[in-house]
């Protein structure tokens, strides 16, 4: 662990106490009436939000922002029961009530017994050291640099009609007390910039979208990464000025590296979260040691990866994040989990429990969800279809967890014919189910790309950052539907 991280943890720690009077001792006393018989766990997150956001549209300012958020959740569990409530005055005496009805919710009118906890700090691994400075930029400059984004955009093809784009800064301070005394803060950056074109051509119009982001300085966004995410737009718009219709049927597909793996992670990853499979509506549930894949796929899930949109250095009941397999050559080997889940199941938790607030309970949720490179060289991937789709980049999506049927829109494919690009293909979908689609992958590209760092996940109504990761792959047998 590095000492820049431990300086942080307890920069946290010392923030929560010294603003809030969220000392050990309060801490121990609030949490001390959490314990007792029938309450199997108990945790209070605290949380402290600075937010900043500039949009852009025709070369004018159309919105910006400066958002502060604060407050407390406080969780009883027993069983599967979970009582939770919440405050935004966070004073010792409003903790005191948040526990009290926390457990009212769990434990209905039945009683416990008072016990003394000892809080025990912990500090973590130092995934993404980036100050408050490192975001603090001003306004003035913040517009400057959409303004590049506006002129990089135009200058790319003269057939560009309009340009949005838009900057966001956050930074998140938490600090999770658990049941068992352990106390873990962590503060969270989080940049991202976007760029949004629309191209016109004889009466049609179309669009391409491109953005940046992570837990990263907002220096490593500035200038040639914002300006190459408008021409990258721009590209994709113009690009699909020239799409014809798309063929339709039973084909195969081969998906290009990096944003893709969204397909990955809607269609899979949450089919291998663990309230779903301890739930038994997962199509994956009960299968831990079963080919559930060609021996060609492992999947991993990475919340460690240095930077990136979905790592954290502790998840949000204060478990550190790590690498877990969930496929391995084609076997299934495990599930993600929070802490409610694992026990439930006799598990270890993966230090997958995430919310996206204080407002909201811990889940089992991704982090960086990723497909193991292979061998194969990517070129030859696409030279492999007879007659295909080759889809780069990917719109929208459905999934229903419990089928695993899935229907993807391509934002950006290509139809190829003899090995051959022919021709931008627009309107596609690919149609299929998750489970099923994993057999069918039939070459894997030696050229794993993480996305860009935009990808936002949806569950149960709550929204966290998340990544995703993919080489080429080849999909054999997929139903892409398209437009006449």
């Amino acid at each position: 662990m590095g000492r820049e991280q431990e300086s942080s943890s307890s920069e946290v720690m010392k923030f929560f106490e010294n603003r809030f009077g969220a000392h050990e001792g309060v801490l121990a006393d609030i949490l001390g009436s959490a314990m007792g018989r029938h309450i199997d766990d108990a945790d209070l997150y605290f949380e402290y939000t600075t937010a900043q956001s500039l949009s852009m549209e025709e070369g004018m300012v159309k919105k910006g922002g400066r958002h502060v958020s604060q407050g407390v959740g406080a969780r009883i569990l027993s069983g599967e029961k979970t009582g939770y409530a919440i405050t935004e005055e966070i004073r010792p005496e409003t903790l005191h009530e948040i526990i009290r009805t926390a457990r009212s919710i769990s434990l209905g009118t039945e009683g416990v017994s008072a016990l003394r906890i000892t809080p025990a700090r912990r500090d973590s691994a130092s995934l993404y050291p980036v100050s408050d400075t490192d975001l603090d930029v001003p306004l003035s400059l913040k517009k400057e640099l959409l303004l590049e984004a506006d002129s990089a955009a135009r200058s790319q093809d003269p057939r560009v009609v309009q340009v949005m784009a838009s900057v966001s800064t956050e930074m998140k301070s938490v600090m999770v007390v658990r049941r068992d005394g352990l106390v873990s803060a962590d503060r969270l950056p989080l940049v991202r910039v976007n760029v949004t074109v629309i191209a016109e051509e004889n009466g049609q119009r179309q669009t391409g979208s491109f953005g940046y982001g992570g837990r990263i300085p907002f220096s490593e966004v500035m200038g040639e990464p914002l300006r190459h995410a408008a021409r990258e737009a721009a590209r994709q718009a113009i690009v699909n000025l020239g799409a014809r219709p798309c063929p339709t049927g039973s084909m195969p597909v081969v998906l290009g590296p990096g944003w893709p793996g969204i397909l990955l992670h809607e269609a899979i990853g949450h089919g291998l979260e663990g309230d779903f499979n301890r739930k038994g509506t997962s199509a994956f549930s009960g299968r831990i040691g079963e080919h559930v894949a060609s021996s060609l796929c492992t999947i991993v899930d990475d919340g460690t990866l240095p930077h990136r949109r979905g790592s954290l250095n502790v998840d949000d009941e204060g478990t550190p994040t790590q690498r877990t397999v969930l496929i391995e050559n084609g076997v299934l080997k495990g599930y993600l989990q929070d802490r409610l889940n694992a026990r439930l199941m006799g598990a270890a938790p993966t230090g997958n429990g995430r919310r996206e607030s204080y407002a909201h309970p811990p889940m089992p949720r991704m982090t960086n969800t990723i497909m193991l490179p292979g061998e194969t060289d990517p070129e030859e991937i696409v030279r492999s279809l007879d007659k295909g789709v080759y889809a780069v980049n990917f719109g929208g999506g459905q999934v229903d967890i419990t089928s695993g049927k899935f229907v993807f829109s391509t934002s950006e494919a290509y139809w190829v014919e003899n090995g051959r690009i022919q021709y931008p293909v627009r309107g596609a979908t690919l149609i299929g189910n998750g489970p099923d689609v994993l057999t069918r992958v039939s070459m894997v590209g030696s050229d794993l790309h993480l996305d860009p760092g935009v990808g936002t996940c949806g569950k149960d109504g709550q929204s966290v950052p998340v990544g995703v990761g993919l080489p080429t792959i080849r999909v054999e047998n997929l139903t892409v539907g398209g437009t006449a």
